[in-house]
């Protein structure tokens, strides 16, 4: 059967059958294109949508800074262009002085009539003086400047509310704008990430007033070096910083569970590694392991069986500034805080006495304010020398009983043996969700002493996280002990990261507020209901901020520093994300996808944790 319109082949412009029936491949352009594209003398209609393209064209003889600001910051979608186009100093300086030249016959020629002194003429010969010999010493220059905006809306009516506040701000700051009539597709291409000036409207500005145009001057903390920490929610402007910049380098993390407080730590932990900064993290429930082998770090399980042990006796080598002595006497003093843990509360009398007996049992090991520093390493007391040094002290019948489940009885195992852990790696991970709940108090102070007596023995920018920071709140000598960590983390070159979920727990302690204002930086995510009151005075939020973080989604909160806040929404690569990821069907896919592949985990061997040796930093990530 022949088609109607059929021709013999070989007749130019007519399709045959074949050509009729075949089909084109479908391409990436036809799922991103719209359905239709419609183009009008004020708007564009792409789809079911309309779009409206401006400019403005005149400007006031001063720019304020952050002007822009108002209109990044609306709650409409917007495309925002900036065309800067540099000009030859010298065609300006040549209309400059042929300008001044006029300006000044003008101003000559009136005052030969007796007129009165016209100050614009006086203004604009001052301003064209000014900025000739700044031009002429190179302290400026002169650009052609474009500034265009496409807006988005679904209605005629919406886009005439757009435009009215866009004329409205504008024309506050005694700048105009117009649509672009009979130009849209010009705008509209002129808006696109295209590089293209199809429209051609130029205002003439020097770099003072060019520099106030900069698109990401609204309030945000956005800095010149740092890592990144997320996106503001406000303006989607990077929040950038550096939190060695501070006054000190402390932050403090509040957030309920399943918040993604520790997923935003971890993806600082990263980003500062890339650094070079060392990071040590105290971590209860074993969270930061994975990241810990990923980055080519240590990972030590602390608990009643495990092969690492730290020794409580074990003491920091003395710096150039520091007096062995001060050492060795804030050493015995944190001892007894943690005696008082250990032995579940000391009486007066036998405070004094293990004060003596702690002394005293370094001293048997000729560790005394006279000996050498040099000779300590290899003399440090175990547990179990404390015992003996006890036993014949008069009123220590009830300090030996009680110390003897940490030298013979269950506890010896982990508290009564030599340390043999080193922290030389670029990330250190103390995993203790092993640890029975009662010892974990103690546990946590034993790790936190350790990591002070290295903070402290060598000068070098660290990071150190304690998760999960109300274990160690619980107790008065253990919230000292943290507070004077971090008054003093500063003067080591130490940023200390405090997390906790449980905020009334923390701020039941008289060491909770303290530790808050001695930190610079602060992130509050998700709060319940229960402890938002709690935060909300410590942290003096507005009621608008107060139920933003009982409403906010995974990974939004408030981020502060110093005295700017900002809301903030935590961002991964993909890459960072799989590193740092616990979710269980996450995790399950990846140790599925590892297993059919026979791949290790992000391409890192795993190694025996008593045994590990420092990786390449740089290889590793």
């Amino acid at each position: 059967m022949k088609l109607p319109f059929s021709k013999p082949k070989g007749v130019e412009g007519i399709p045959t059958k074949e050509q009729i029936f075949k089909t084109r491949p479908i391409t990436e352009k036809d799922i991103i294109a719209p359905s239709s594209i419609s183009v009008k003398q004020d708007n564009i209609q792409l789809g079911n949508r309309l779009a409206k393209s401006f400019f403005i064209f005149s400007y006031p003889r001063y720019l304020n800074t952050a002007w822009l600001s108002t209109t990044i910051n609306l709650d409409i979608a917007m495309d925002i262009s900036l065309f800067i186009h540099p000009i030859d100093t010298g065609y300006i300086l040549k209309k400059l002085r042929r300008r001044v030249t006029e300006v000044q016959s003008e101003i000559i020629e009136e005052e030969s009539k007796g007129l009165v002194r016209n100050p614009e003429l006086e203004t604009a010969f001052q301003d064209m003086e000014t900025l000739r010999d700044r031009l002429q010493t190179a302290q400026e220059r002169m650009f052609r400047f474009a500034l265009y905006i496409t807006v988005y809306a679904q209605t005629i009516d919406e886009l005439r509310d757009i435009q009215t506040t866009l004329r409205s701000i504008f024309e506050s700051r005694l700048m105009y704008v117009k649509p672009a009539l009979y130009q849209q597709k010009e705008g509209f291409h002129s808006c696109l990430p295209y590089g293209l000036d199809l429209l051609q409207v130029h205002n003439s500005m020097n770099t003072e007033p060019l520099s106030s145009v900069f698109p990401f001057v609204s309030f945000d903390l956005s800095s010149s070096e740092g890592i990144m920490y997320g996106v503001n929610r406000h303006n989607n402007s990077l929040i950038l910083f550096d939190r060695f910049s501070l006054e000190n380098a402390n932050s403090t993390i509040f957030a309920t569970s399943g918040s993604g407080k520790s997923y935003a730590v971890k993806l600082e932990i990263l980003r500062y590694l890339m650094w070079g900064i060392d990071v040590i993290v105290l971590d209860p429930e074993n969270e930061y392991k994975t990241l810990a082998e990923a980055a080519g770090g240590s990972f030590f399980d602390i608990s009643l069986g495990s092969r690492n042990h730290i020794n409580p006796f074990d003491l920091p080598q003395p710096r150039e500034d520091e007096r062995p002595e001060d050492v060795l006497r804030s050493n015995v003093i944190n001892l007894v805080g943690l005696m008082r843990i250990a032995l579940g509360g000391l009486t007066p009398e036998e405070d004094a006495i293990m004060d003596r007996a702690i002394t005293e049992t370094y001293a048997a090991k000729d560790i005394t304010p006279t000996s050498h520093p040099s000779t300590w390493k290899d003399k440090i007391p175990l547990m179990e020398d404390l015992e003996s040094v006890l036993r014949t002290m008069e009123g220590a019948d009830s300090l030996v009983r009680r110390l003897q489940k940490f030298t013979t009885g269950t506890y010896a195992n982990f508290f009564n043996q030599p340390s043999n852990i080193s922290l030389n790696q670029n990330i250190v991970s103390f995993g203790i969700r092993e640890m029975e709940d009662s010892l974990r108090p103690m546990a946590i102070y034993i790790i936190m002493r350790h990591i002070w007596n290295t903070v402290r023995s060598e000068l070098k920018k660290r990071i150190f996280v304690l998760d999960e920071a109300w274990w160690i709140m619980q107790t008065e000598d253990g919230a000292s002990f943290l507070f004077g960590i971090v008054k003093r983390a500063r003067k080591y070159w130490l940023g200390v990261t405090t997390i906790t979920q449980d905020v009334d727990d923390f701020m039941r302690s008289e060491y909770g507020k303290p530790i808050i204002t001695n930190s610079s930086l602060q992130l509050l995510l998700k709060q319940s209901p229960a402890s938002i009151e709690t935060v909300q005075k410590a942290f003096a939020l507005t009621s608008e901020e107060k139920n933003l973080l009982l409403e906010t989604d995974v990974g939004e909160g408030i981020f502060f520093a110093g005295q700017k806040h900002v809301a903030i929404k935590v961002v991964a690569s993909p890459a960072e994300h799989e590193m740092i990821t616990t979710a269980p069907e996450e995790i399950a896919r990846r140790k599925a996808r590892q297993t059919i592949e026979g791949e290790p985990q992000f391409g890192v061997r795993k190694t025996d944790e008593s045994a590990q040796t420092p990786n390449n930093q740089a290889d590793n990530l």
